[in-house]
């Protein structure tokens, strides 16, 4: 059986015989039964968070020789890496061209979840593999010569993917499994200007590593490939696997290079396992050097140079302008500050989405690496589950009223075939969208609304939210009017 999509930039994709066969051997392996157990756990402990189970860390191993990483040399400056969605031939191309040490190119959070989408995303990351990816929007541009590091982030276990098969019709496999096999099933690796990196998203236990591992395994004996010939970063970008993230090392040490603080996802799923703490604070007046961010910054530095990998940062929403001047200014000094505290938390890099914000990245890290540096004992096992600043930071109608609005938009963007919208100057993706949906549901199930934290009764909440949601939809009504008829 062969697939062929025809997309709207007139690139033929296909999903051939060749893909489905080396799927099947991939899927036979008990992955795709494996997720749904995984996914299951999931649900069972964030019901436990809810019902008042507190987070603990797990065992530890404290013999570096256990698990010690022999990082490569071709991966030991990792002092920025810029990521965006896949399918954009034009930005993958000025992401690589950029002198980012690292380039992550996404076909998780930032793409559109949808066949097209995905078949560009993957037809780009290969041709920018290979180094033959052109872009012919506007003018035509090419990869030049270039140093950086290129990793592809694949969707997460959540995910699931259905696809045509030759035994039964909308067959449904993981979506990370079918990522995996797409991106690797005809991978030529003496093409390959360095060993393939994957970015793994959306962990939530250490035991999810086994998975990770068992994929990458198969992976390498299915191509014949030496084992530990794939290298991953992943990203703790949840509130479970920041108590587990010794352990998540440990399984999966022969492939890990380094982890990565996804820190909007984060956010969200700190809302999620504390939503019967109190009440969340406006999202943009929460600081980006808040303890709960800190602690785990210092815990991930301690515990990923303790076995000799990286400790990568995240991404600085505020987006520099190169029409407004006041705002680039204000985004440009934001990322400096930001990324002087993630150096002097001894991080060794950190994430940015638009060139000129590469080199103020690269130059905030004194070093290629840190690795050589350590927080000390007690940022072992740091307190990451109580956070007294927050209850000093405002809770108020006009941070309701912006979480809606952005979500509206957000979503807009979405229908419209964009995974991430730069909206009032933040770069806003599914991160965002989530922060603020629980955020709001978490307001109206408290019942505390404004400054003045006046009590309410239900039917006065759900009017006041009704309230928002109509105003934030006329405002937007109105910027698209003006848009469209513009005076």
């Amino acid at each position: 059986m062969e697939i062929n999509v025809i997309t709207n930039r007139g690139a033929n994709l296909y999903l051939n015989n060749d893909f489905f066969k080396f799927l099947a051997k991939l899927e036979a392996h008990h992955l795709g039964s494996q997720q749904k157990r995984i996914v299951r756990f999931r649900h069972e402990a964030l019901e436990k968070s809810r019902r008042g189970e507190k987070l603990r860390y797990r065992v530890h191993f404290h013999e570096p020789t256990s698990c010690m990483i022999d990082l490569p040399d071709w991966l030991r400056d990792q002092r920025n890496q810029m990521t965006g969605p896949a399918n954009d031939a034009k930005m993958c191309i000025r992401m690589i061209n950029s002198k980012s040490p690292g380039v992550m190119l996404d076909l998780e959070d930032s793409l559109v979840n949808n066949e097209l989408s995905l078949l560009e995303g993957h037809a780009n990351i290969k041709a920018a593999l290979y180094g033959y990816l052109k872009s012919f929007a506007h003018e035509p541009e090419t990869i030049g010569d270039t140093n950086s590091v290129v990793f592809t982030r694949v969707r997460g276990l959540h995910m699931g993917q259905t696809i045509p098969n030759t035994v039964r019709t909308n067959h449904y496999v993981p979506a990370s499994l079918f990522d995996l096999a797409y991106h690797f099933y005809n991978m030529d690796l003496d093409r390959l200007r360095h060993p393939p990196c994957i970015y793994i998203p959306k962990t939530e236990s250490a035991r999810e590593a086994l998975w990770w591992r068992e994929a990458f395994s198969r992976i390498e004996q299915l191509k014949k490939w030496k084992f530990g010939t794939i290298k991953c970063m992943a990203l703790v970008e949840s509130y479970p696997l920041a108590y587990q993230i010794e352990e998540f090392v440990h399984i999966l040490q022969p492939y890990l290079v380094g982890l990565n603080l996804g820190r909007w996802d984060y956010m969200a799923s700190f809302i999620d396992f504390n939503y019967n703490n109190g009440v969340f604070p406006d999202r943009n007046s929460i600081p980006t050097d808040v303890s709960f961010f800190q602690n785990l910054r210092l815990r991930m530095a301690q515990v990923c140079h303790f076995h000799g990998l990286l400790a990568i940062g995240g991404m600085t929403a505020l987006y520099p302008s190169r029409k407004d001047k006041e705002l680039n200014d204000r985004a440009l000094s934001i990322l400096k500050k930001d990324k002087d505290n993630e150096a002097s938390c001894f991080m060794d890099g950190a994430w940015t989405g638009h060139p000129d914000q590469n080199e103020i990245a690269v130059e905030a890290f004194p070093e290629p690496n840190q690795l050589d540096k350590f927080p000390g004992e007690e940022w072992w096992n740091p307190d990451l589950g109580s956070f007294p600043e927050l209850s000093d930071l405002p809770v108020t109608e006009e941070g309701t009223r912006e979480a809606i609005k952005t979500c509206i938009q957000y979503r807009q963007g979405v229908l419209d075939g964009r995974g991430a919208s730069l909206i009032n100057g933040y770069m806003e993706d599914l991160a965002t969208d989530r922060i603020y949906r629980t955020m709001i549901a978490q307001r109206i199930d408290h019942g505390v609304h404004t400054e003045k934290e006046v009590e309410l009764m239900f039917a006065e909440i759900i009017a006041l939210y009704r309230n928002c949601l109509d105003g934030a939809l006329e405002t937007l009504r109105l910027i698209k009017t003006r848009q469209f008829n513009p005076r």
